[in-house]
């Protein structure tokens, strides 16, 4: 088996990218699988790091505030698209793979539309339940899209849509890492209270700011704290809980070993991103989220409200994070009772083996 995988720009792209390369490989213990990633992206330093080889293209979006910088990179989008159009047929060619999947992001599009000119066989997978215009643009040339939320036959042509859920990290999907692990990988005392927040892969403004602003409430109310905060906001936080002396606020650039911070902690602080809910159904434990309201269709705070309505999480709106997340938190964290009930809720929302399945999608379009 020979794969070209291709997509990021955030770990909601390349950790499902990663997973289904994972899963390739649990079948196919000689698969060739190679990545296509964009130039100066997290992809670019995340796969390595996974194990993978990976190719970069130049391609870049389109900026949506029109500041004379930013139209001088609008102009110059249309001729990147053009060299990593060219770029991708050459490595396409080289590499010969059996199969194209894309996770979208802005390598996804070259990369795929390519593939299928040449004609290689294509999947894609689509995490959210509002498609990016990357995966909504290639649709069109992809044999089969596997998907994690019903009602797509919206954005995508119904006789291609396979609903497969979303591939998450296979050391979430089995979390075999007990708390008192997770305590000894961040230092904290599994007798006490213990949150976790995590904005995403590049962190979270409102997260960020909002805890920031309150450190004092995990200090009055002795509350262990293990904060992601994104490469662009650590040096603020670490100085400002270095300030405020703040001993029991563990700061985080990136958690590498999510599994040891989610078995660590008592309840989780979260973004609604598709990948990030996917996680969390499968490991169990009390959560609130705030939807960023910088996504297309507000489609955070639809993710959100599919776990509100089935009483598996707590939702704090993005403009009323600054005064409700504490009180939101407080709320929960001192009543054991809701956390239980919490907990199994969001389990009976999970859904395990996403990336085989994905596989078996390979499979099925390689016999055709």
């Amino acid at each position: 088996m020979k794969a070209i995988i291709s997509g990021g720009g955030t770990g909601g792209h390349i950790f499902p990218a990663v997973a289904i390369a994972n899963a390739i490989k649990a079948r196919y213990a000689d698969a060739d699988i190679l990545f296509i990633g964009a130039e100066g992206r997290m992809e670019m330093e995340k796969v390595p790091a996974a194990g993978y080889p990976i190719k970069g293209l130049p391609i870049a979006g389109l900026q949506r505030s029109l500041s004379p910088k930013n139209i001088m990179k609008n102009l110059a989008v249309p001729f990147k698209l053009l060299k990593s159009q060219s770029m991708a047929k050459k490595i396409i060619r080289n590499f010969n793979p059996d199969v194209v999947v894309g996770v979208g992001g802005y390598a996804s599009a070259p990369t795929l539309k390519t593939a299928a000119k040449m004609g290689y066989p294509t999947l894609l997978q689509e995490q959210n339940s509002y498609p990016g215009l990357t995966n909504k643009m290639l649709s069109a040339h992809a044999d089969v899209i596997c998907v994690a939320y019903n009602g797509l036959e919206k954005f995508f042509p119904a006789e291609k849509i396979v609903f497969t859920g979303n591939p998450v990290r296979k050391v979430i999907e089995d979390m075999s890492v007990t708390k008192a692990e997770g305590c000894t990988t961040f230092q904290v005392n599994p007798d006490k209270r213990i949150v976790l927040s995590v904005g995403g892969s590049l962190g979270a403004r409102t997260i960020n700011e909002t805890l920031c602003a309150n450190l004092k409430y995990f200090i009055d109310n002795d509350i262990q704290l293990i904060w992601q905060t994104g490469k662009g906001y650590y040096k603020q936080a670490k100085e400002a809980v270095e300030a405020a002396g703040a001993a029991n606020v563990k700061v985080c650039e990136f958690i590498s070993q999510m599994d040891h911070a989610y078995a660590a902690a008592d309840a989780i602080i979260s973004r609604a991103g598709a990948i990030s809910i996917s996680e969390l159904c499968l490991v169990g434990k009390p959560v609130i989220l705030i939807p960023s309201p910088n996504v297309a269709e507000d489609h955070q705070t639809k993710n959100a409200m599919a776990l509100v309505n089935n009483g598996a999480a707590l939702m704090v709106r993005d403009a009323e994070a600054m005064t409700t997340l504490c009180p939101t938190l407080d709320s929960l964290i001192g009543d054991t009772d809701k956390q239980k009930t919490m907990s199994e809720a969001i389990l009976k929302m999970g859904m395990r083996n996403a990336a085989d399945k994905i596989v078996d999608q390979i499979e099925k379009i390689l016999k055709k």
